[in-house]
């Protein structure tokens, strides 16, 4: 069934993979034309622009319009149409012809109701609202109002048709909109998990929204087991914990999964503090070097993280700077400086970080699960997609951009695994990993300096925190922001 999807207008490119998302989480949709490849169908209104907030999304039932409403982070609501029109006119003919044995259930005298008006593009006075409402009374309703907690909440949107849209999309034509609410979205969550207010924050802190969002794409649910090798404060781990999933995390610096600032402020704290289940295991590991046990594999559900790349928030692995004086072979720790030893480490390179994390995903995941991750690209190139890293043991299934500056973004990659990990397909993995070294040279050396050019999200977020300490705070050419 066809229903309208209403997004909020921000991070357009992230809109459509986030519902098929969760529509195939909840039970969606798949091509039974070819089995196994899943789809769902979009169209726009009639004189609508692509990044217009407004579409049609063909849904199987209205429990999978309702979950994916409920949970979605870009989806204003879903919405049963009643009607649609250029005019009001035109709409009251349209809600009139719609089958009667699809409204009556929600007019009836025992239920409640509420009709809300908005509008995109202009703002309409209390008193247009009214008129507005007013104007609906060709539709039978003989239930009581109620406006705090009614049954049935119905929704009057109107697009504006004006020449001056201020940077929004342009509507050829004003389009009304009449149709009962499905499902809506939490509009307490992302105030309750902002950055601003978390008691544990480092420099690259994932935005809540962003990190829900990245939950989304993995499809972390009940019962599944999300891992995050580049932990740091835990906040994407923290989104998939609010979705029920468990969790576990690594870091290379075990100063950020051992001791934060203290035993009330580090990872574990940031769980304590929204009432979330503790992760599984933080460990301090590298993913070079992954520490699981020979044989061990498909353990994780989803695998989801921002890798570490640029000048100021490079990647890191074992390994030491210097060799030690007088030491001969491999060096053994001493027992009584255990406790307090931090290992050295070395540059890792963006390209060997990625091929190490789509290896440790193939050899790690579930076959349907799901590897989700930032990559950076260069916004001037043709076509960001030829920058893209492959593995024979995934699938592509949504690229999302989001724009830095005018010269770099960066993308969020969905992989699907639909191959079991072999020694063959590693070996093929590994020539497309040199291939792809030697194809884009000149873009991983610049996508390994792109922090020192531009801020991440979290930056812009940080530089109006006044809470936070000048040591908490990112550096941008030498000065704190």
């Amino acid at each position: 069934m066809w229903y309208l999807c209403v997004f909020y207008h921000r991070l357009l490119d992230y809109r459509k993979p986030e519902v098929e998302s969760l529509a195939d989480l909840f039970g969606g949709f798949e091509d039974k034309r070819r089995p196994g490849n899943r789809v769902l169908q979009w169209r726009l209104p009639q004189h609508h622009h692509p990044d217009s907030p407004f579409y049609f999304v063909d849904l199987p039932s209205e429990d999978v319009a309702e979950n994916v409403a409920n949970r979605s982070i870009l989806v204003k609501g879903i919405y049963e149409l009643w009607g649609e029109g250029g005019s009001y006119e035109e709409l009251e003919e349209a809600v009139k012809s719609y089958p009667d044995e699809r409204k009556l259930p929600y007019l009836g005298s025992e239920s409640t109701f509420k009709i809300t008006v908005d509008s995109f593009g202009k703002v309409m006075s209390l008193l247009v609202q009214n008129e507005r409402i007013r104007g609906l009374s060709y539709i039978p309703f003989k239930g009581r109002v109620n406006l705090k907690n009614p049954d049935h909440n119905f929704w009057l949107m109107e697009t504006d048709d004006t020449a001056t849209n201020n940077g929004l999309p342009p509507v050829a034509q004003r389009r009304i909109f009449f149709g009962r609410e499905v499902g809506g979205a939490d509009r307490k969550l992302l105030p309750t998990y902002q950055l601003k207010s978390r008691n544990y924050l480092g420099p690259t802190a994932m935005d809540a929204e962003m990190a829900f969002l990245m939950a989304n794409q993995a499809q972390a649910a009940p019962g599944k087991l999300v891992y995050d090798p580049f932990v740091g404060t835990g906040s994407i781990l923290v989104s998939a914990a609010h979705f029920g999933a468990m969790t576990m995390g690594a870091d290379i610096d075990i100063r950020v999964v051992r001791d934060g600032r203290g035993p009330d402020c580090n990872v574990w704290s940031n769980f304590k503090q929204y009432g979330l289940p503790m992760p599984i295991a933080l460990l301090r590991a590298d993913n070079n070097l992954p520490p699981w046990r020979p044989g061990l594999k498909e353990v994780f559900d989803a695998i989801i993280c921002d890798p570490p790349y640029g000048v100021r928030a490079g990647g890191r692995k074992s390994g030491g700077r210097k060799l030690l004086k007088g030491v001969i072979g491999p060096y053994t720790v001493p027992d009584d400086k255990r406790a307090d030893h931090i290992p050295s480490t070395a540059p890792y390179s963006l390209a060997e970080c990625v091929h190490d994390l789509l290896d440790l995903a193939a050899r790690m995941l579930v076959i349907g699960g799901r590897l989700v991750f930032f990559y950076p690209v260069l916004r001037e190139e043709d076509s960001c997609e030829e920058h893209f890293p492959e593995h024979p043991c995934f699938e592509l299934v949504a690229t999302s951009e989001q724009i830095l500056s005018s010269r770099y973004s960066r993308v969020l990659l969905t992989m699907l695994k639909t191959s079991s990990y072999t020694e063959e397909l590693a070996l093929a993995a590994w020539m497309k990993h040199l291939e792809f070294k030697e194809n884009h040279s000149k873009w991983l050396e610049e996508g390994n300096n792109l922090h020192s050019f531009v801020f991440s999200p979290a930056d812009v977020h940080h530089s109006g925190d006044s809470k936070l300490s000048k040591e908490s705070k990112p550096k941008y050419r030498g000065k704190y922001v």
